[in-house]
């Protein structure tokens, strides 16, 4: 399984962004995807999770009510639609899939894309 991340780019504050995770070498509604982000210095921390079904989804407090996270299984597409993006939103955006139920523990997630970087500047 491969994952390809894109979307990022350099925006201001209050602007929007999609990100796309792209699955390929298997089928999307077999995995679990969550995006993922890391800030220089900071911890890997979950963002949004969506479950294979794509009924059950997280969303850290911190993105409640801005981010929506959402699959397109023709497409084998999940999207991550970013809006009134603030700057402590600024990391790399990564998404990573598995085969088990939803967790933002990211040490579970056995597949992994390559990151897109999002800045948010003031």
């Amino acid at each position: 399984v491969q994952l390809q991340a894109s979307g990022g780019g350099l925006v201001q504050s209050g602007d929007s962004l999609r990100l796309s995770c792209t699955v390929s070498g298997s089928t999307l509604n077999y995995y679990t995807i969550g995006w993922f982000r890391q800030a220089p210095g900071k911890e890997r921390e979950a963002v949004s999770c969506i479950n294979r079904s794509a009924r059950a989804t997280y969303y850290a407090p911190s993105v409640k009510g801005r981010f929506t996270i959402s699959g397109d299984f023709a497409a084998n597409t999940v999207y991550l639609q970013m809006n009134s993006l603030k700057p402590e939103d600024t990391a790399v955006y990564y998404c990573a899939a598995r085969s088990g139920t939803t967790t933002t523990r990211p040490e579970l997630y056995g597949y992994w894309g390559q990151g897109t970087l999002v800045t948010v500047s003031s």
